[in-house]
Formats: structure tokens, C-alpha cells, sequence
């Protein structure tokens, strides 16, 4: 299943809507509580994961749908699937440091098709279609997207988690050969600024689920840039596989050489 200009503005329609969910809470003193994995949840969760649900099962009334939030009823063995995460970066939220966004993915056969990421608090819409290219818009208007390749001078500029990190990035870094700038961002994001050209590279060595990264994963990728596991072999998804991602390395340069995930 492959997505049209117009199905795919139709999917940033249903993101920039939930993100005007979000942004309605996020204006609030607004409540949080664990989930059973001890991750945080908030109204706006809650309300974005709505407001996809509905307008997905509307639109494209015969695609399975798995969220962070919920799940369509019946088999899951289904090889085309939306996977959604309709507030990724739910800490970031927590913080009020804006770098919060929703995750919209079309998968099938285990890659990435289309994905939209909109980032509500900063006016960013990242959205990409195997076959559309790879575009931003905000207020300015609208970028094709397209990633830089490592200057042969200059430092390597890499790009981590804001909320994660921690020893095992620290020992990952400790292995690189080369020179190195290291920048933070919340949420997906860090895909993204990959995306546009304003990062190389983005290890990841610590937990994430499918929903965290495969809205981003089809932006880069179709921008030029690849998400890769320990192996080498590009980041799969599936109903069938654990939700937990293998540690991966995103990264806008295919040449760009790195230590081990280890």
C-alpha cells in the first residue's frame, strides 16, 4: 500500500488536529500519572490518541491500527498496519520544553512507507511517502528535505536524547576515532534534524518502542538517510516482532563509519 499526495496530507491533517488536542492541555495545569511500565501519561495522550483513532478508522476503514494508547480489536497478524504514538516525547511535555511530537507511520512487509511527525509547540510538520520525497512545512512554507554528507573536516555532529543517554552513550562515544560535537533533542525529533541536514548521526542504545521511531525512520529515509540495528540491516516493524526496538543508529551519511552498538 502506497500513499498519494492527497492520503498524505490527509495524514498531516489528522496530526496537526492532534496536536491542537495537545496544545490544548499543554496550555493547563494539567495532571499525570505511571502506566504499567512505568511510563508517564497526560489528558493530551489520551485526546490525541482519539482523534487519530477516529480519523484513521474513517479514512482508511480496513488498516489495523496499533498505538501507544490503543489497539484495533481482532488478529494482529496483518502485514500493513498504522503505527501511531500520538505524544511522543511525553517527558518533554512534562517539562515544557516544547520538543514533543505526534508519530504517525504506514508500515507494511516490515518497512516504513509514510510517515508524519508534527512537533505542535514549535509549528514543525515532517512528513514522507515512499515515492513523495521527504518535506518540512512551517510558517515560512515548505522544504523538500534532504540530508548532508560528512564533511571530511570538521566534527562529526551527533545528536542524542534529551531524556536518555546516559553511560552506555557515554561509552559509545568514548569509541569514536574522530572528532565530535554532541547536541540534544526531545522525542523524534532527533530523526528529523537528521532529515534536514542539521545532524549526522543519532545512536540510540537504550529502550524505544516501534511507535517511538517509525514515524521519523520513513522521513529520513526517504530524505536519503538510513536507521539501521546492530547489524547493519535497515530498522523493521511488525505486529509479530517485539515492540521493543533492537539498540539502532540513524544517521545521514550511509559512509559514516561508528563503533559497535553495543
Amino acid at each position: 500500500m502506497e500513499l498519494n499526495q492527497a492520503q498524505l496530507q490527509l495524514l498531516c491533517q489528522i496530526a496537526r488536529d492532534a496536536g491542537s488536542e495537545i496544545m490544548a492541555v499543554y496550555g493547563t495545569d494539567f495532571a499525570s500519572w505511571q502506566k504499567d511500565d512505568d511510563s508517564p501519561l497526560t489528558q493530551a495522550d489520551l485526546r490525541a490518541d482519539t482523534v487519530i483513532r477516529n480519523a484513521l478508522e474513517q479514512a482508511f476503514p480496513n488498516v489495523f491500527i496499533l498505538s501507544e494508547e490503543s489497539v484495533t480489536k481482532g488478529p494482529r497478524q496483518v502485514e500493513t498496519f498504522f503505527l501511531v504514538d500520538p505524544l511522543d516525547g511525553t517527558r518533554e511535555f512534562l517539562k515544557r520544553n516544547d520538543e514533543f511530537t505526534v508519530n504517525i507511520a504506514l508500515v507494511e512487509d516490515g518497512e516504513v512507507v509514510a510517515g508524519v511527525v508534527f512537533a505542535p509547540a514549535l509549528g514543525e510538520l515532517f512528513y514522507a511517502a515512499r515515492g513523495l520525497g521527504a518535506w518540512k512545512r512551517t510558517a515560512a512554507g515548505v522544504t523538500r528535505l534532504g540530508v548532508t554528507r560528512a564533511a571530511a573536516s570538521g566534527p562529526l555532529r551527533i545528536i542524542g536524547s534529551r531524556s536518555d543517554g546516559g553511560e552506555a552513550q557515554a561509552a559509545w562515544l568514548a569509541r569514536l576515532s574522530c572528532e565530535h560535537s554532541l547536541v540534544a533533542a526531545g522525542s523524534s525529533l532527533k530523526f528529523c534534524r537528521i532529515a534536514e541536514g542539521a545532524a549526522d548521526i543519532y545512536p540510540r542504545l537504550g529502550p524505544t518502542n516501534q511507535w517511538d521511531t517509525a514515524a521519523a525512520h520513513a522521513v529520513l529515509q526517504e530524505a536519503g538517510g538510513a536507521v539501521l540495528d546492530p547489524a547493519g540491516r535497515p530498522l523493521r516493524y511488525g505486529l509479530d516482532r517485539p515492540m521493543l526496538n533492537p539498540h539502532f543508529i540513524a544517521l545521514g551519511d550511509p559512509a559514516i563509519t561508528y563503533p559497535p552498538l553495543e
